[in-house]
């Protein structure tokens, strides 16, 4: 049966980078670009990639990944197209929940808080970066819908719709996830607190 197939099949195993909690430095942020160079430096492909939860109209909670565009001390930020799902979930509900995960060194980091919208100006500087094939296509504002055979048309490579808008999510929580074979799992839970942060332990 599958289950039997499943649960033989390894997990954590192999040479895992190592974690000690208490040379964590103060803010979340930090910590998050130290693993993310470890994991450019191990060969872990697209280790900026992340799952994006937002609650749809349904209250059910929807997922998809994308890119993470920057990290720093305000937050995570991530761009998407006002009228695409995840663009409607965000205006609805602006709070969403991010997770990373790398399963070749067992490490996962998981934030959750409530979303802002950027400045115009920088949305539009985050759109003009992107390829000019996906420039158009964002342009086109269809994202998730049906499929046809329409193809792509051609747009000036200096527009930039109003629409596409960049997120930062300002996390209230962020935890750092490191996984053992034996499952003693370390994890380190950092807590907005005011100004700043607080750490705890948690239990694998």
């Amino acid at each position: 049966m599958i289950r039997e197939y499943l649960r033989a099949l390894p997990v954590f195993a192999g040479d895992l980078p190592a974690f000690d909690p208490a040379s964590a430095p103060d803010r979340p942020d930090e910590l998050f670009v130290a693993w993310l160079v470890t994991a450019v430096e191990a060969g872990v492909r697209e280790p900026h990639a992340t799952t994006l939860s937002t609650i749809g109209p349904d209250g059910v909670p929807a997922a998809r990944v994308l890119i993470v565009k920057n990290v720093d001390e305000r937050g995570w930020q991530f761009a998407v197209h006002a009228t695409s799902p995840k663009g409607r979930d965000l205006a609805r509900h602006p709070a969403a929940a991010l997770t990373f995960y790398w399963a070749a060194q067992a490490r996962q980091i998981r934030l959750r808080g409530p979303v802002r919208r950027a400045s115009a100006k920088d949305s539009a500087a985050d759109f003009l970066a992107r390829s000019a094939t996906a420039r158009a296509e964002a342009a086109l504002g269809r994202q998730s819908r049906p499929l046809t055979d329409q193809p792509v048309p051609q747009v000036d490579p200096e527009i930039v719709i109003p629409e596409w808008t960049l997120y930062t999510l300002e996390p209230t929580e962020v935890e750092f996830w490191q996984g053992d074979e034996g499952r003693h799992h370390t994890r380190l839970r950092y807590i907005r607190a005011g100004g700043g942060w607080g750490r705890e332990l948690l239990r694998p």
